[in-house]
């Protein structure tokens, strides 16, 4: 089974990879559209979050926002695929950075180490690529492996092609925390997900849940530049990644607490999620009962039909 899944995986991104990438745009967007009719688990968990984070919304503007996420999931998914063969020439009408001055041009030589706390915006697969255009910077993130070895395995052939170095975080924590005491690296971590029984219980989009507050601790442990970063789709198959403010870790010579370093991580990645609702990733159950604060659970529900 895990031969044949290769196999097929092996087909799929062959078949992408061969076509325009405004056309493999268009074809995901219609993968995302037909997931979102026969995935009735993930559509009833989109339209529940959308509907607590936007009371404000009409039951129909939450179902057409739910709708509009899916065909971006599928969109970025199969535009992830097709990037990942592209050149740094080949990708650059397609692809803009909007950095701080300090990041893009770093006073330093080598520039200080920086840690990205990042979401799942847009095509997520391109922050990775960022080190291409900034060569000042060895850029590193953490992956949890499919359970799949060969899928496993050609997943991470596609995105190593950016030169970024990505290390398992279940297995490879030793790797990675050398990896930090190098000078001029620059970590991209995803901290929109559930963050467990040991994450922080912190808002997001009006409603606590646990957040993960390992880019702060990374940031703090490793004396990092901390910053969010967002990717915006703004049009077919193209893409706008915006790093924002620099994140203050200190404040009068001390390090600041970390729930409140996190706190100011979050504001930023819910600026991005209301500036363009249908670009986040609506399908994940970031909100888990029994770890949320309890009056903070939807009091109603936005079901789509079937």
């Amino acid at each position: 089974m895990d031969r044949l899944l290769y196999l097929l995986g092996r087909l799929l991104i062959g078949g992408l990879q061969a076509l325009p990438l405004t056309a493999v745009a268009g074809l995901g967007r219609a993968g995302g559209w037909a997931a979102y009719w026969l995935d009735a688990r993930h559509r009833r968990v989109a339209c529940r979050n959308l509907a607590a984070s936007f009371p404000e919304k009409s039951p129909g503007e939450v179902i057409a926002l739910a709708k509009e996420n899916f065909r971006r999931i599928g969109e970025g998914y199969a535009c992830g695929i097709r990037t990942a063969a592209m050149t740094v020439e080949q990708l650059r009408p397609h692809l803009d950075f909007e950095v701080p001055d300090r990041v893009l041009n770093p006073p330093d030589q080598p520039p200080r180490r920086a840690v990205i706390a990042i979401g799942h915006f847009g095509n997520f697969e391109l922050y990775a690529r960022f080190g291409q255009y900034c060569r000042s910077y060895q850029l590193i993130s953490t992956y949890r492996g499919l359970p799949q070895p060969s899928l496993n395995r050609l997943m991470q052939s596609l995105r190593e092609r950016s030169g970024c170095l990505f290390f398992e975080r279940r297995f490879e924590s030793a790797q990675l925390r050398a990896a930090m005491n190098r000078p001029g690296v620059m970590l991209g971590l995803f901290c929109d997900q559930d963050g467990g029984h040991r994450g922080l219980q912190l808002p997001f989009l009006g409603r606590n849940c646990s957040t993960s507050p390992a880019p702060v601790l990374f940031a703090l442990r490793y004396d990092c530049l901390l910053y969010p970063a967002i990717c915006y789709r703004v049009g077919p198959a193209r893409w706008r990644i915006e790093c924002g403010a620099e994140i203050p870790t200190h404040q009068d010579g001390e390090p600041r607490a970390v729930e409140a370093i996190m706190r100011d991580v979050n504001a930023a990645l819910e600026q991005g999620v209301r500036r363009d609702p249908a670009n986040w990733f609506w399908v994940h159950n970031r909100w888990k009962r029994g770890r949320s604060d309890p009056q903070s659970e939807p009091a109603t529900s936005v079901i789509p039909p079937p």
